[in-house]
């Protein structure tokens, strides 16, 4: 039995269980399903049993040996109760495509007789607690505000992601990665297909503010958040919670740089911020820390199948910079946990799930958060645009824009 899943709730989820249909997949192809992954046979034609609600599936092509993998494309599916989801694979530009209304219908007909029961391999209830941690924000409209033109997320579209921006030394040696090799396609795939993110901004401008006030509106990121929430999301907090698990999803599963870099700088806002966790916005810095908490989590897990496909071709260089001692998420975990744990007065849920979060670092990676030294700042590459931000002095007033 599925763990954390009751008979009645798991027995339900058979009945009620969407089917993804896999038409003409070749042999030694990787299809993975949320935190799954199959490689699959002559006889595969996809997964059967899976639960009503958000997913997300992903898959990398082979060679005839199955021993070099292409770069891995993926797509969000809404999957409604008993509902036929049909991709048939189209070999001349190697990937999944949707079939006519008139086929489709014909198909959905052919799954509900069970005719293809027997080549279908079921969706694993026992990781579903596991996706639904990952992803329990994310909605239809989260998928189609943020989802690129045709649905389909691929590092192989993004090897002009930097453009002419300033790029820490481990985001310059990913461009040159992404620039060659099997990451380089030709033709209408290559075309840049980004996802429509939030413009996450670094630092207020403010017409008639300079100086010293300038400069703690930028060390504490409160106001930025603030501006984000009311003008971005509407006032609305799950739904950036929901970029931020659709951003990580998308760069775990997918590979995908421009989601780290979308992770990353969501991330770093929250965590810039001090005043918000501990008086304005503590719900929502609760929620924040838990998502955070699940998503790292998961990732660390050495032994999940999706990590095969990392090492047959996606981006090693991201694991380092992830998880080195030195790198923007320790230090800005750092800060934010003294912030929390030193504080004389701090709700009980965000100071429990805060020490959650500082425990799995300590446990999972053996990270210090120790009192900060005169020396940290100095782990911040020179082109790092997390690193704290100061505003001069200036004679002229600060005019409004990006």
């Amino acid at each position: 039995m599925a763990a954390g899943i009751d008979p009645e709730t798991a027995t339900e989820l058979v009945k009620r269980g969407a089917t993804l249909l896999l038409l003409d997949v070749p042999q030694y192809t990787l299809i993975g399903v949320d935190t799954q992954m199959f490689s699959t046979g002559p006889n595969f034609m996809g997964i059967k049993m899976v639960p009503p609600g958000i997913h997300f599936v992903y898959y990398s092509s082979s060679n005839r040996e199955g021993s070099d993998f292409s770069p891995i494309v993926g797509f969000f599916v809404e999957a409604k109760p008993s509902q036929v989801i049909i991709r048939r694979w189209n070999q001349n530009e190697e990937r999944f495509v949707k079939l006519s209304d008139e086929e489709e219908e014909r198909y959905a007909e052919a799954v509900k007789r069970m005719e293809f029961d027997g080549k279908l391999g079921p969706y694993d209830l026992a990781a579903y607690g596991d996706w639904k941690r990952l992803s329990n924000y994310i909605t239809k409209d989260t998928i189609d505000r943020i989802e690129p033109i045709g649905g389909e997320i691929t590092v192989a579209s993004e090897a002009d992601i930097f453009g002419g921006n300033s790029k820490t030394t481990m985001e310059k040696a990913l461009d040159e990665q992404l620039k060659g090799g099997k990451f380089s396609k030709k033709g209408e795939s290559s075309q840049k297909k980004s996802c429509y993110y939030t413009k996450i901004p670094r630092v207020i401008k403010h017409t008639g503010i300079r100086g010293q006030e300038l400069t703690g509106l930028n060390l504490d990121k409160t106001q930025l958040l603030e501006n984000l929430l009311i003008n971005e999301y509407g006032g609305v907090e799950d739904l950036l919670l929901a970029e931020l698990q659709f951003a990580f999803i998308a760069f775990l599963m997918a590979q995908s740089l421009e989601a780290f870099l979308q992770w990353k700088s969501l991330v770093s806002l929250l965590f810039g911020c001090t005043e918000a966790p501990l008086h304005t916005r503590s719900q929502l810095f609760t929620k924040f820390n838990r998502v955070v908490y699940y998503q790292l989590k998961f990732g660390f897990q050495k032994d999940q199948q999706h990590n095969s496909v990392s090492q047959q071709g996606a981006l090693p260089l991201l694991d380092e910079s992830f998880l080195s001692a030195d790198s923007f998420l320790h230090h800005l975990c750092k800060d934010f946990f003294s912030l929390v744990l030193e504080a004389s007065v701090i709700d009980g849920d965000l100071l429990s799930w805060t020490r959650n979060l500082k425990q799995l670092l300590e446990d999972s990676l053996g990270w210090d958060f120790q009192e900060k030294s005169a020396v940290d700042g100095m782990f911040f590459e020179d082109d790092d645009e997390y690193a704290p931000v100061v505003v001069e002095m200036l004679d002229e007033p600060i005019h409004d824009g990006a």
